[in-house]
């Protein structure tokens, strides 16, 4: 399910965002507003939802408390 908050990547080929990985802002109608924030630039693109897959975040290796 596809929520605000929730990362997620674009699998429509034929867009110019494919691959794209963004964070999902609002829901409705059927469409997200994905935020895609790049260095010096941020963009607010609206999908269909059919178009995005969730994204599964693994934490990195500096944020896991290692037992002793």
């Amino acid at each position: 399910m596809i929520l605000p908050g929730t990362t997620v990547r674009v699998v429509n080929k034929t867009d110019i965002y494919y691959g794209f990985q963004g964070q999902v802002q609002r829901v409705s109608d059927g469409k997200a507003a994905v935020l895609f924030e790049g260095g010096n630039w941020d963009k607010l693109v609206t999908f269909l939802l059919p178009e995005l897959e969730t994204v599964t975040l693994t934490p990195s290796v500096s944020t896991v408390k290692k037992s002793k």
